[in-house]
């Protein structure tokens, strides 16, 4: 095999770089690896998600929860129409509204698989362990956590706005790429309601082990949405001046401190 020039470039990125080569291929050895991963990206993709498993695991987070579905039948018509996961199935939206009546609320939070079942089960737990705190410390009122599986992120829309909502939340399994089948996408948007587009959101990505740490990712959402909420905007006009290197963790989770640069 002739080794690439570049192999010493390996231990900064995992992009595949400095293959090398044998004969007129790569090795088998990369070839391989190429392979498992993309088999890992399709399983994230084509897991089963079990909202009812996640929604108890969220029993000790301070905040109830509830399962809901959207207008998605399986998982074949999810990937094929995606405005069918945008929005709510008529039986969620009727529960729904007795929730409403329970308001107002400061912020609905919505968790689904998305496209990948496996980040929303291995890190939404652990995002939402260290932000739920945080923020009830702060005297913010969240609704019920609403799970559901097959849900694109524009049904954050529907729910925080009927919910009544100043902002909203959405916790999202994002279309993994041939190395982070375990991706957590977070969508936050201010007044929420029909209209909306993804110039009105706000999103932070790769919240995982080797990308965004949950305890980061927790503490740049809170930043973001206290600014939202004080500057009553989001999306392209909020602007995040944050540093991840302001971030002080003391004691339990409830202690996390945020301090925005400047």
């Amino acid at each position: 095999m002739t080794q690439d020039s570049w192999t010493h470039l390996k231990q900064f990125t995992a992009a595949r770089i400095a293959l090398g080569r044998a004969g007129a291929s790569i090795s088998t050895r990369d070839r391989l690896d190429f392979q498992l991963a993309h088999a890992r990206a399709r399983d994230a993709v084509l897991s089963p998600f079990n909202p009812e498993v996640l929604a108890a695991q969220f029993d000790g987070l301070q905040v109830a929860s509830m399962v809901m579905t959207s207008c998605v039948p399986d998982r074949a018509t999810y990937l094929r129409r995606p405005d069918l996961g945008r929005r709510l199935s008529d039986r969620s939206r009727a529960d729904l509204e007795l929730v409403r009546a329970r308001g107002p609320w400061d912020l609905s939070i919505v968790v689904s698989d998305g496209l990948s079942a496996f980040a929303a089960m291995e890190q939404s737990l652990a995002v939402l362990s260290w932000l739920l705190p945080r923020l009830l410390t702060a005297n913010w009122r969240v609704a019920p956590l609403v799970v559901m599986a097959n849900a694109r992120v524009a049904v954050q829309d529907e729910v925080g706005g009927m919910l009544g909502a100043a902002q909203s939340l959405m916790l999202l399994g994002e279309r993994p790429g041939l190395g982070s089948p375990d991706s957590l996408g977070a969508y936050l948007i201010y007044q929420p309601g029909p209209g909306k587009t993804d110039a009105h959101r706000n999103c932070v990505s790769n919240i995982r082990p080797a990308g965004l740490s949950p305890e980061l990712a927790a503490a740049k959402l809170f930043y973001l949405l206290n600014e939202s909420r004080r500057l009553r905007l989001s999306g392209v006009e909020l602007k995040d001046e944050s540093s991840l290197t302001d971030l002080r963790i003391k004691g339990s989770k409830s202690q996390v401190l945020w301090q925005p640069e400047g």
